[in-house]
């Protein structure tokens, strides 16, 4: 261990200018957002040495030496890790304190071990002949020669030469294999575990190489393949590219999550740098308190199709859970962010990312074009797909917001969707006996939303000459809240002289306790025509507001050109809606005598 505190270490990071610590031992120029100079390492001449600020490494695409700030002064003067610390933190003013440091870390010979293989790995993939194949499929993806070394991109052979070359180098074969470079047969030899296989290192916070995700060459399984676990990789804690990122994502506050590691290193090649990845397994719990030291905001950029949508709300409950928020943005079919940038650049990337929209709205978009929320049946499957975001949700301010939106969006009470949030009933119904009769029971919210219902029903019930009028009014009786508006179309088919409690007898469950309970109530003296006219306003208020809704998610994922038309359509609906004042109405049904004289 350097015995001196992480959060520090990061501190003299962050501080570090590298190009100008670097530029005391070389003369840099600067070659476009880089800059170069002979490197240092093997006594060049040329200028092969690339100083990279906006991601805080050197490299050499000759000897291939690279590293951060740190490394560069263990490399080129001797030092010590936590020599070097000290050394660029006296630079930049920032006062470490003496103090023991522990001991050596146990586990510094892995990290040794990896990085050596991630060193000769770099250079199999640039120099030898058989990782032409290797070369070319890169080149093929649009990743140009001189970035495999700065990516620090490798490739492992078949045969024994990497075994070979690590012997020639002093590297144990005990430590190769408690760091993952080795894999150990039944008959007890061994052999490398990465075989025909191109390499993306995957490093720590602090920029060290601790395993690989090799992608197979040709035919082979698995297509990728991982370092296992060791002392110093746990996938779980780890996100590809999250070393090099974390400056981008702390200064935008939001981070980009995508799929795969060429997903990431496109995005970076058009300068979208707050970005990372799971390393192909599925998003853990440690990875989302990992992004969450960096930001707030995550944005999920995952294929569109039905595989990448079952990934992406199971990364977004991840994320929900420790406390994030979390928005999708949504790829056109059969495009990824790695064709996609390719194609269009940072720009069309940006569309995306800019109009990405909540995870329980995209939940919703996708339901909505299904058609579930057009049947009972549906919106109950609804809403078991989107009470496992409800409860992902650690936030409780976010929890509730999605507990409104969910109860609106389905036309069902704020208590009946928190009670399925919460997996349980309320006291008051676990109190009744089971059956229709204990489905039926309403909360006062959830019975307030159904007031026009309940009032058209009165009428139609004890004012039977009303039946026809309000009949032609009311346009789909299926959009009603149930079980009222069936019963309104029970009432409308029965003989104006039907006795009341002969349709008492043609319903039961929820619908014969709604149909009792207005027959109970009655009229009063109360001005049925302001009844009918509040109530039929309120419908008519209700179903723009639903309109409204679906023009505004609609504007969320539509394309420029026609966000202007829907924007102009909901100026329209606003107008529309602000006609249908129900204040008389509400007078009436506290009792007032409003319409009179």
């Amino acid at each position: 261990m350097s015995g001196i505190p992480e959060e520090l270490i990061e501190r003299v990071r962050d501080a570090a200018d590298i190009v100008e610590i670097i530029g005391e031992f070389v003369e840099l120029k600067r070659t476009g957002s880089d800059y170069r100079g002979p490197c240092p390492f093997h006594s060049g001449k040329h200028r092969n040495l690339a100083v990279i600020p906006k991601k805080q490494i050197f490299y050499c695409f000759v000897c291939h030496e690279g590293g951060d700030v740190f490394t560069f002064f263990m490399k080129h003067l001797g030092m010590e890790y936590p020599a070097a610390v000290r050394e660029v933190a006296r630079r930049v003013g920032i006062t470490i304190p003496d103090r023991p440091t522990g001991g050596p870390d146990p586990r510094e010979p892995l990290f040794s071990a990896v990085s050596v293989a991630a060193d000769w790995y770099v250079r199999r993939l640039c120099e030898a002949d058989d990782a032409k194949a290797a070369r070319a499929y890169l080149e093929s993806r649009g990743i140009e020669p001189e970035k495999f070394g700065p990516l620090g991109l490798g490739y492992a052979p078949r045969g024994n030469e990497f075994l070979d070359a690590m012997e020639t180098l002093g590297v144990e074969r005990t430590v190769l294999e408690e760091a993952g470079l080795l894999t150990r047969r039944e008959d007890g030899s061994v052999r490398s575990r990465f075989w025909n296989r191109l390499l993306f290192p995957i490093r720590d916070l602090r920029g060290r190489t601790v395993g690989f995700g090799g992608r197979v060459l040709g035919d082979g399984e698995p297509k990728y393949l991982n370092s296992p676990e060791s002392p110093i990789f746990q996938k779980r804690k780890l996100l590809y590219n999250l070393d090099a990122a974390k400056h981008s994502i702390r200064k935008a506050n939001s981070v980009v999550v995508v799929e795969g590691y060429f997903d990431v290193l496109r995005l970076v090649e058009v300068s979208i740098e707050n970005v990372v990845a799971p390393l192909g397994t599925a998003f853990t719990e440690e990875q989302a308190q990992l992004i969450k030291r960096y930001c707030q905001d995550v944005i999920i950029l995952y294929d569109s199709d039905t595989a990448g949508l079952r990934a992406t709300f199971r990364v977004a409950d991840e994320l929900l859970g420790a406390g994030l928020r979390v928005s999708i943005a949504t790829l056109p079919v059969g495009e990824d962010p790695d064709t996609l940038a390719a194609s269009g650049g940072a720009a069309a990337i940006k569309v995306l990312l800019d109009d990405g929209i909540d995870v329980l709205e995209r939940k919703l978009q996708l339901l909505e074009r299904k058609g579930w929320f057009g049947t009972l049946s549906g919106r109950r499957r609804a809403l078991d797909r989107l009470v496992p975001t409800i409860r992902a949700a650690a936030d409780p301010v976010t929890q509730d917001l999605y507990i409104d939106r969910t109860a609106d969006a389905l036309g069902v009470s704020v208590e009946s969707v928190r009670r399925e949030a919460s997996g349980r009933r309320s006291m008051s119904a676990r109190k009744q006996p089971r059956g229709p009769e204990a489905e039926s029971q309403f909360s006062e919210r959830e019975s307030s939303k159904r007031i026009p219902e309940c009032d058209l029903l009165r009428v139609m019930l004890h004012a039977p000459e009303w039946r026809a009028r309000i009949g032609e009014s009311i346009s789909d009786f299926g959009e009603l809240h149930q079980p009222e508006g069936d019963l309104m179309v029970l009432v409308m088919a029965a003989e104006e002289a039907t006795p009341l409690t002969d349709l008492l007898v043609q319903v039961d469950g929820a619908a014969r306790i709604v149909l009792a309970n207005v027959i109970e109530v009655g009229l009063g003296e109360q001005n049925v025509d302001a009844i009918v006219a509040g109530a039929l306003s309120l419908l008519e208020s209700r179903r723009l507001e639903a309109k409204k809704r679906a023009v505004s998610r609609r504007i969320t994922v539509a394309a420029e050109d026609e966000k202007v038309k829907l924007l102009e359509e909901k100026v329209a609906l606003n107008r529309e809606s602000r006609k249908h004042n129900t204040r008389e109405w509400n007078v009436i049904r506290r009792g007032g005598k409003s319409g009179e004289g």
